[in-house]
Parts: structure tokens; sequence; C-alpha cells
């Protein structure tokens, strides 16, 4: 038998120029697992839900989304927000930044490029996790309370664009990690850097990711220019 392939990251340098980024944050900006894990943990204890099914299928996915399948009751953006605000405060040691978010962003703001923060999180969520990880602020954020139906559905990745005040433009690109996401992007017509830092080489190609790659340090900003970002992507995965 044949031995198996290994994933060959490996691809060419590539340029491209877009009018912006937009980024999820989980598990594209930092990896909060953990702290997940154990957050829903707590949560599915007490509706009486296995943690290990909600985990199953929550992420990239609002929270809302997730219990309304399990308690409505708890489905309201009240409860969402104070739950969700409580997560960096009770586990902030474990979330790291995803390798090069830190460089990457920096970078992005120092050359005042057009770039946004689209997620499935809470305004209280996003806030947390960047206090604790005193990494770059957006000025432009979507958050999950911001839309009435969350990813796949491309509403937010459309918003996001509008906050930027770039509403006819098709030529951002988008960086996500969870098929949810990857989904939502290519359905509002952007290309779409897929992370694996979460799912599968297999989920992320499957989601219709246009460059697969393994982390930020893959992702460099090398000009900014009438509102014009030049974007450099190496060693991205080779078919």
């Amino acid at each position: 038998m044949g031995s198996i392939q290994e994933p060959s990251f490996t691809g060419k340098p590539e340029t491209i120029t877009v009018s912006g980024l937009l980024f999820d944050f989980d598990g594209t900006i930092i990896d909060s697992t953990e702290a997940i894990v154990k957050h829903w943990h707590i949560l599915g204890d007490e509706m009486g839900v296995d943690p290990n099914v909600i985990l199953a299928t929550s992420h990239g996915r609002r929270s809302i989304d997730v219990i309304k399948l399990y308690d409505p009751s708890r489905a309201n953006w009240e409860y969402i927000s104070k739950m969700e605000g409580r997560i960096p405060k009770e586990f902030g040691g474990d979330a790291v930044e995803i390798p090069g978010a830190r460089k990457l962003l920096e970078k992005l703001d120092d050359l005042e490029a057009p770039w946004a923060v689209v997620t499935s999180g809470t305004r209280a969520l996003v806030s947390g996790w960047l206090d604790v990880l005193k990494l770059a602020e957006p000025k432009t954020m979507v958050v999950a309370e911001d839309v009435e139906n969350g990813k796949p559905d491309p509403a937010c990745y459309l918003l996001g664009r509008s906050r930027l005040g770039l509403l006819d433009r098709s030529d951002l690109v988008v960086v996500e990690d969870a098929p949810s996401g990857i989904k939502a992007g290519k359905a509002a017509g952007l290309k779409v850097i897929g992370l694996a830092t979460t799912h599968t080489i297999d989920q992320v190609r499957d989601a219709g990711a246009d460059w697969i790659l393994q982390d930020l340090r893959c992702v460099s900003i090398k000009h900014v220019q009438n509102g014009r970002v030049e974007v450099e992507i190496v060693n991205s995965l080779v078919a």
C-alpha cells in the first residue's frame, strides 16, 4: 500500500489587490477553543443537553442560533450577551492569538487599510477578548446582534462591506476558518482565504475557500494606496 500523502503548504507567493479585508474572529484572529469547550459544558449541564452534541455543530455559529435548538427561553440577546461577556473574564487564560494575527492587524492599522471584523460572537464577547489579548481593535465590526440570520447567510459579510463604505465592490477578501463562514463569504460574492486552524483541510476545501493556509503568518500587507490593499499570500495548500 502507498503511504498517505501529507498536505503540501508550499504554494508560490501570490499577490492580490483588494479594496478591503473582512475577518472572522474566533478561529481566525484568536483561538478560544478551550474556553468555549468549558463554557458549553457548563451551559449544556444547565440545559440538560450533552455538551459534546452542542460542540459538534456550534463552531462558527451564533450562540443564539445554537441555544434556540435546545432552550428557546434563553434565546434572547440580553441573555446571550451577558452569557458570552462572562467567557473572557472566566476563561481568559484559555485563549491565544492565531499565529501571525497580531502582526497582520497592526500592519493594517499602521497603513490605515480598510478592514473589519465580521463575527458570530456578540459585541461583549469580542470586546472582552480584545481587552484580554491586547490586540488591535477594529474600527469596524459586525457582531451577532447586527444581523437577523447568522452564517452561512451572507448578510453579515454584506453588512461588513457596507460599513467599510465599499457597498458596490466585489474585490474584498474574507478571512475565515469555519465552513459556515466560508460559505457566507462565498455567498456574498467575495473571495475567501480559509485557515486550517479549527477544521480539516477537506472541510475548508469543501466549503469553497479560494486559498487554504495554515495560519495568518502566510498573509502579509505589502502596500496600501488610493484605497487599494496589496496582499501577499504565501505557502498556500497545493492540491
